[in-house]
């Protein structure tokens, strides 16, 4: 596309506040330059005044291959027919105003390629290939009449050369990473607790040793790549920060001491607040399997306090939905509002959803922000999104990704 030049829009800056109204010059998909009553010979102007641009959401843990609760449909949908859906909820997730998401288990290489090449709409990923659970862990849902070992909930289909999400001491942890690394994966996802969408363990009980959790760190570190570590709190969430891992996924019983050592080891916390807040109203729907139900009772009263200790610490915070079936998926801004609602000043949620991201994904000097040199990935907003009603509303006007308009504002016109 030829450059253009948005004039006269408010643009969200580095703080979490506003600047402007300025222009902002864009060649190539990539941001030339933002200013006051910029010269340029750009032969496409725009009066983009009145309007609000943030940088596209970073979705730090999606799935993009999570369709349903229901084991039975998913044991009986061909894997041919899941991929394809991912496809569909891809573009929903970008157009919804995610542009950058880290799925953290079932999106393969593939998958990642097909958004690169265009073959399938959506954000850009990065994948986890497949978490890797203990035997008798999170994500182990073996069914014991034929014995058939498979994913929970069958939530992560089998494929030929899936990496196994079984592994079981410092050995097999080593092959699991590497498998992982040789397959493509950009993250290593462990879970070193139970959790509510399992039969197997609680989010209090640690899984993996701290031995264990080291390999995987270590493996990953050899190639560049970091861990991540679905993780409630407890034992397992000490061991998983003074073993290296980059971040804490969920976090829902994380103490002030948890945080101190987390701010001081420079780890993350990604709460996840939707997906909780969705399983507790299935909850209360009847729509849960009664281990579930159980469990999501005694996290009830846990519900986002441990983004209001994270940042009392100084824990840094990105954020991510984790949405696990298809009637959640493209409601991700909805994240925005749930992290205020939980003690972030709305500046601070605006940062955790766009900068933040950038930084945990380790793409902070090329996206994440509207400024010169960074790639133009950009939410278009019709009145002043600082009361984030946009975001409870998952409602936006335009959207820009690597400069092109998914989303055409009706100031964009006609090509």
């Amino acid at each position: 596309m030829n450059g253009y030049v948005l004039r006269e829009a408010m643009v969200l800056d580095g703080e979490g506040g506003f600047r402007g109204p300025v222009d902002v010059a864009v060649e190539g998909g990539v941001v030339e330059a933002v200013g006051r009553n910029l010269a340029t010979q750009k032969a496409k102007e725009l009066d983009f005044s009145g309007l609000w641009l943030i940088p596209g959401m970073f979705d730090c843990h999606v799935h993009v291959v999570a369709t349903s609760l229901d084991v039975m449909e998913l044991l009986r949908t061909p894997l041919s027919e899941r991929v394809l859906e991912a496809g569909g909820i891809l573009d929903r997730t970008l157009r919804s105003g995610v542009t950058f998401a880290r799925d953290a288990g079932g999106a393969d290489v593939g998958i990642k390629r097909a958004v690169d090449k265009g073959f399938i709409s959506g954000p850009r990923l990065q994948v986890a290939v497949t978490p890797i659970s203990q035997t008798g862990g999170h994500f182990d849902g073996h069914i014991a009449g034929p014995a058939i070992d498979l994913s929970a909930g069958y939530q992560f289909p089998d494929y030929p050369g899936r990496p196994p999400i079984l592994v079981d001491g410092p050995d097999e942890m080593r092959k699991a990473v590497r498998a992982r690394l040789r397959a493509g994966a950009d993250w290593i996802k462990l879970t070193t607790t139970g959790g509510i969408m399992s039969a197997h363990g609680s989010g209090t009980q640690p899984e993996f040793t701290r031995e264990e959790i080291a390999v995987a760190v270590f493996e990953a570190g050899r190639k560049g790549k970091h861990v991540m570590t679905h993780c409630f709190g407890g034992e397992a969430l000490h061991n998983s920060v003074m073993a290296g891992v980059r971040s804490i996924e969920h976090g829902i019983f994380l103490t002030e001491q948890d945080a101190r050592l987390m701010a001081a080891r420079g780890t993350w916390l990604v709460p996840t607040l939707s997906a909780l807040r969705d399983v507790w109203q299935w909850a209360d729907e009847g729509r849960l399997p009664p281990y579930a139900a159980r469990k999501v009772k005694d996290l009830s009263l846990q519900f986002g306090q441990s983004v209001k200790i994270a940042r009392e610490y100084g824990v840094r915070i990105a954020l991510g939905t984790d949405f696990i079936s298809r009637e959640q998926q493209g409601r991700n801004l909805g994240e925005i509002a749930l992290v205020a609602d939980a003690g972030l000043t709305p500046q601070e949620a605006l940062l955790a959803a766009t900068r933040n991201g950038a930084e945990l994904c380790g793409v902070a000097e090329s996206y994440g922000q509207i400024a010169p040199g960074f790639v133009f990935d950009a939410i278009v907003l019709d009145r002043d999104p600082s009361d984030l009603e946009f975001a409870r509303k998952c409602e936006i006007s335009g959207l820009f990704k690597g400069g092109d308009p998914v989303i055409r504002h009706p100031r964009w016109g006609s090509d």
